[in-house]
């Protein structure tokens, strides 16, 4: 036997072996995958006897009040354990696969999106982080140039169409961030759906007159808008980063709940930019509103977009008022 056909021999018997071992690892990793899969199933149906008992317990506990302090103070603590106990439920659903919500259950049908370890939550809140701030981007030099240098609509077209297809993918994402135990404001999620269809109705406007009334208004505020959210996104991102690292924060969140007094350098640069933004979004929608007084009207984009406009305005400034003054508060010195 020549050299060469040993040496291959001996080769195919190191990857024959490895090989083996190979599928050993394989049988092993989906024996342990049956038996994660046997103990989630556990875990949540756990989790469900024991958060229907504990509310049954709660309920029952409501109206009693105990004989002496002794009981009353027993009872009380029953109580705040309960409590306790049910809020923990919530964090650790977050590591276990559970149905997708109404939305999701459309766009992806029956599809598992938990994320199970929180590596993979994090990977994926910063990957979600930097595409809002890749797009924003974008969104900010289509709108310069088609305000300052371009006029034709297909250019139009295309930023609508881009903030359409932004806001269409930021509702799948932030429902999967929700699936994972982010905790994200109903109205922000509203917000999108309403930014989403307002991007379709000014997609479908005809280029007459009254478009060409709008157009450099609302390129204009494209383009500021896009400014201030890529603003904000470092804005978040970076109180994020801070606390995550600090171990303050859950690595799913996307705002900031347990606010620190440092945010306050950032967050008073950035409020007078949010605060313009929304006016001027009411600025829009009345200046769509008396458009639609004019005799000549008669396309239906104009009042439609005027109301959706004027939906975003009520929504982020009341929104972002009652943020802001609860972080407010919550900075004053509490009494001693």
């Amino acid at each position: 036997m020549s050299q060469s056909l040993t040496s291959l021999q001996d080769e195919w018997e190191s990857v024959d072996a490895e090989y083996k071992q190979l599928q050993e690892r394989h049988t092993m990793y989906l024996h342990k995958l049956e038996e994660i899969s046997k103990l989630q199933n556990s875990c949540s149906a756990s989790i469900t006897s024991q958060r229907r008992r504990l509310k049954e317990m709660h309920s029952s506990l409501v109206d009693k009040t105990g004989t002496s302090d002794r009981e009353a103070e027993a009872l009380d603590e029953i109580k705040s354990k309960i409590k306790v106990h049910l809020n923990t439920f919530s964090e650790m659903e977050a590591y276990l696969p559970k149905k997708n919500g109404l939305y999701l259950s459309l766009v992806l049908g029956n599809v598992n999106v938990t994320l199970l370890n929180k590596q993979s939550k994090f990977a994926y809140k910063d990957e979600y982080e930097k595409f809002k701030l890749c797009t924003m981007a974008v969104l900010l030099l289509i709108s310069f140039i088609c305000y300052f240098f371009v006029a034709y609509r297909f250019l139009d077209a295309i930023l609508n169409f881009l903030l359409l297809w932004y806001y269409c993918t930021l509702t799948v994402r932030e429902s999967i961030l929700i699936s994972n135990g982010s905790r994200i404001k109903g109205w922000w999620v509203f917000h999108h759906y309403i930014s989403a269809f307002l991007s379709g109705v000014i997609l479908t406007w005809p280029d007459g007159d009254f478009y060409k009334m709008f157009r450099n208004q609302f390129l204009a505020y494209s383009f500021y808008q896009s400014f201030v959210q890529c603003l904000q996104c470092y804005y978040q991102s970076g109180c994020l980063y801070r606390l995550r690292a600090l171990g303050e924060r859950h690595n799913m969140d996307l705002t900031v709940e347990g606010f620190q007094s440092w945010m306050w350098k950032g967050l008073t640069f950035l409020l007078p930019f949010l605060f313009f933004g929304h006016f001027w979004q009411l600025y829009n929608s009345l200046c769509l509103f008396r458009m639609a007084q004019l005799p000549e009207y008669k396309e239906w984009q104009v009042l439609m977009c005027g109301l959706c406009f004027f939906i975003l305005f009520l929504g982020n400034f009341f929104t972002t008022l009652a943020v802001f003054l609860r972080k407010l508060v919550s900075q004053k010195p509490k009494s001693l």
